[in-house]
């Protein structure tokens, strides 16, 4: 199984300015902006912690997700959520030969935990021995930053700021996210089953 990001978050939807109030940088000086870079690499990578302990995509984007088959025979749960829409599904034999799912053998049974792929009739498409089956989908809370829950905003808010305080190599607690940042997200965490796969 292997989840690949199609779209990356551009600039222009992460908070600058937001975070930079946040952790009260000074402004109307020449410099203004001599941060940024900072900034933004601590956000992009607040934002992949916390989606990487909750399951949740906090900015929209496309996604690749390649499987080698179906848990269920007419349902299969997607590996994020929120997902908005499933925008094609394509079975591939040994040989690499694709051949495009037609889009109403499945519809998407939306959740904010665990949304699902559910075929229309009897059982999802058949993936061939040696195959496998490639979904591209798009998920996301929003396509911008305003859009998002605000409790998640101000967890990915925190945990940049902890970035941002502790960029000096060796510093800060390695591994482990401030309380207030764990507090925030738990209510997003999904429980993993069967041997941490997605059921």
């Amino acid at each position: 199984m292997m989840l690949i990001e199609q779209t990356t978050v551009p600039t222009s939807a992460l908070p600058i300015q937001g975070f930079k109030d946040h952790l009260r940088l000074g402004t109307g000086f020449a410099d203004d902006g001599f941060q940024d870079d900072v900034l933004n690499t601590c956000l992009r990578a607040a934002m992949a912690a916390i989606e990487a302990r909750t399951g949740k995509v906090m900015i929209e984007r496309a996604f690749q997700w390649e499987l080698t088959g179906w848990r269920g025979l007419s349902e299969q749960a997607l590996p994020v959520a929120p997902v908005s829409a499933i925008n094609s599904i394509t079975v591939k034999d040994r040989l690499g030969d694709a051949t495009l799912v037609d889009p109403t053998r499945y519809v998407l049974q939306r959740d904010n935990q665990r949304p699902k792929i559910q075929a229309t009739g009897a059982c999802l498409p058949t993936v061939p021995l040696g195959g496998l089956v490639e979904v591209i989908f798009t998920a996301g809370f929003s396509g911008a930053w305003e859009g998002m829950p605000a409790d998640l905003g101000q967890a990915m808010f925190l945990l940049a700021a902890h970035f941002y305080e502790h960029r000096t190599e060796g510093e800060g607690n390695r591994g482990s996210m401030p309380f207030g940042v764990s507090s925030l997200i738990e209510p997003y965490r999904t429980v993993r089953i069967l041997g941490g796969g997605v059921a």
